[in-house]
């Protein structure tokens, strides 16, 4: 762990161990409606794989000797309720690491910790500042929980909720209690959101947009409008605002099941931005041998990418539940702003630690499998890279199957400790390389 790490860990963890409570709040009960509020946290996650098989090596592959990488990241939540139902929040972030091999060399990477954009020195940022505003429209009263991004009180079960700013397209879209926040759960990226979604977002996982969501009775409908950025897997978003840009729509169900709350959610996109095909890539680098993504821009044009996400979280008793997702993309446009993976399908359990007398505690199981079209096979056989995976061939093509398991300690409230496990076969979809056993443990602060 980096020296950085090391002294901004020790610091949150004496403020998390003297139990100081959020600036805003107060050990007393929580007001009705909380008028403003300051959070944070720090996280860091420690990866590391022993060495593995490899028949070969390319440009974006997994190093195959034994290597350790690690992030860190600490993230200051600030808001505050301008009127009625208004909240406005910034997320400012100091970020450090790297991701194992420098995030490449698995579709389904091993960390939503590390982004596409590793550094050695700690480095300022905002992920998010952001309006929000809920209408109500009636119904039950219901409590809210003082959180990240989110102001304590209430809200009718009836409502409308509407988002504008700067924020990203998963903190409204493709949710799911058991697996979407690799802080405290699971955290692989094809485990937390769905492998195919290949959502609108700088290198980050954020961009600029708006979106809506209508609450009543026991459905919500969801819909956003999102920045794209300006060449794939770009730092920099576009600009002015409108050229490049995503379509997100979502259909939600509440049902009961065997006496437990299950959700169903259905997500579709429409992405409207300057992509290339396969076959395009393809022409283009046999012509250009020294090109790269930023100078295929001339074999992109502006045209249309869809996909779609199915995803359940289903309870089975008060302490364990289930999820599934299933998403796709067309399978001939290239990979936007997310991964190489053009249909994934996820299942697994998560469970509290009640039945061990550890409710603070959690454990989860998950497997995935990901794969990619013919044409996107062949685009990787000829030597060509993706955003995330190129081995500089693929002639023995599999899908990639992953396997997560994870134990997370609450050493108390609000500091947790966990260990995670990954199996990944076919690794990049090779069957020449791999398998990989990735060990991680994280460390994890929150006020």
């Amino acid at each position: 762990m980096g020296s950085y790490a090391k002294a901004m860990l020790a610091c949150c963890l004496q403020a998390g161990l003297w139990a100081v409570p959020a600036v805003g709040q107060t050990t007393d009960a929580i007001p009705t409606d909380e008028d403003w509020a300051i959070h944070g946290q720090t996280t860091v996650t420690e990866q590391y794989h022993p060495a593995f098989a490899s028949a070969y090596r390319g440009t974006n592959s997994l190093d195959p000797g034994s290597r350790g990488d690690e992030t860190w990241d600490v993230t200051l939540y600030a808001g505050f309720r301008p009127w009625a139902g208004g909240e406005i929040w910034i997320n400012p972030e100091l970020d450090q690491g790297f991701g194992l091999s420098n995030t490449v060399g698995i579709a389904g990477f091993a960390s939503a910790e590390a982004y596409k954009v590793g550094a050695a020195e700690p480095y300022v940022r905002v992920p998010r500042l952001f309006f929000r505003q809920t209408f109500s429209r009636g119904g039950a009263v219901q409590p809210v929980d003082p959180d990240l991004n989110q102001l304590g009180g209430s809200q009718t079960s009836d409502r409308v909720v509407v988002w504008a700013g700067k924020f990203g397209v998963t903190d409204v879209f493709d949710t799911n209690r058991y697996a979407h926040d690799a802080r405290n759960d699971f955290l692989n990226w094809a485990v937390i959101d769905g492998g195919a979604f290949d959502y609108a977002a700088d290198a980050w996982g954020f961009t600029y947009g708006a979106a809506a969501e209508w609450y009543q009775a026991w459905w919500t409908l969801r819909f956003g409008v999102f920045d794209g950025s300006v060449t794939p897997n770009s730092k920099f978003l576009e600009f002015p605002l409108g050229r490049q840009f995503q379509v997100v729509a979502e259909f939600e169900a509440r049902y009961t099941l065997l006496g437990q709350a299950g959700v169903v959610r259905l997500t579709g996109y429409q992405t409207r931005a300057k992509l290339a095909t396969f076959s395009e890539l393809e022409a283009y680098y046999a012509a250009n041998p020294t090109g790269d993504i930023v100078t295929a821009e001339v074999a992109r044009h502006l045209r249309n990418k869809f996909g779609g996400v199915l995803n359940v979280e289903q309870p089975i008793t008060a302490d364990l539940g289930a999820f599934l997702r299933a998403s796709l993309s067309d399978g001939r446009t290239e990979a936007y702003d997310f991964t190489d993976i053009d249909r994934s399908l996820s299942l697994g359990l998560s469970s509290t630690g009640t039945r061990w007398g550890r409710p603070g505690d959690t454990v989860g199981l998950a497997g995935v499998v990901n794969n990619i079209s013919k044409a996107h096979k062949d685009f990787f056989e000829t030597g060509d890279l993706g955003v995330l995976v190129g081995d500089g061939k693929l002639t023995n093509a599999g899908p990639e199957q992953i396997l997560e398991a994870y134990y997370s300690f609450a050493i108390r409230k609000g500091i947790e400790v966990t260990a995670d496990y990954q199996f990944v076969n076919h690794p990049a979809y090779n069957r020449d390389r791999g398998p990989v056993s990735i060990l991680g443990a994280r460390l994890h602060a929150q006020f």
